[in-house]
């Protein structure tokens, strides 16, 4: 099996010092509107993007204020205004990426960005190797990946309609498996991506982001 993850993980460790317990990446749940916990998937998925872009060269001590959950809230909250859901949330990757885009300019940052949409029809989807290429290629970019399901089928560690955090990919040679590590709710999950694409009825979409941030 090959393997492939982004250089270093314990950037997107944060530490609560109310309760000291340590996440891996940003938790929906923590937003201070019931609206936002609810549908917040997307900009907190675009939240782990960013600080992990902007923080991969820097070298700082893990219980600094950077990695203190109070500082990520106040990212997320920042990047709510550009990565918005909608009343059906963040259904599509156009919307994330627009939204990404939009954050970029307005902090003047040079980002580019790539996605890969996989459709509802199965007949209409890129061959899985290609998915799998396409997340290999960001990651070793050093870039997490952006992951929309909107359906799991048969793998039940993913939530439908929801965005997650790809950080790692182990995949066969031959492109007949592979499996992700993902980011949510403050976990690290991982997840037959082969079960997802071969199962999943409304299938979804990849987001990589990449640049100088």
């Amino acid at each position: 099996m090959n393997k492939k993850a982004i250089s270093n993980l314990d950037i997107l460790k944060i530490y609560d010092k109310t309760n000291n317990k340590t996440y891996h990446g940003c938790d929906q749940e923590w937003y201070a509107r019931k609206w936002q916990r609810l549908s917040g998937c997307g900009p907190t998925v675009a939240s782990n993007i960013i600080f992990y872009l902007f923080h991969r060269q820097a070298v700082f001590s893990f219980h600094n204020n950077f990695n203190g959950k109070a500082y990520w809230q106040s990212l997320m909250e920042e990047i709510w205004h550009y990565v918005t859901p909608t009343i059906r949330g963040i259904p599509n990757t156009k919307l994330f990426y627009e939204g990404i885009v939009k954050y970029s300019e307005a902090k003047e940052m040079n980002i580019l960005y790539d996605y890969c949409d996989i459709p509802k029809d199965k007949n209409c989807r890129p061959a899985f190797q290609e998915l799998v290429k396409f997340i290999e290629r960001g990651l070793s970019k050093d870039t997490p990946i952006a992951f929309l399901n909107l359906c799991n089928g048969d793998e039940k560690k993913l939530e439908r309609w929801h965005w997650v955090t790809i950080v790692a990919l182990e995949y066969a040679e031959d492109g007949s498996s592979a499996f992700v590590d993902i980011l949510d709710a403050g976990e690290i999950l991982t997840v037959d991506l082969a079960l997802w694409y071969n199962t999943s009825n409304q299938g979804g979409g990849f987001v990589c982001v990449e640049g100088q941030v």
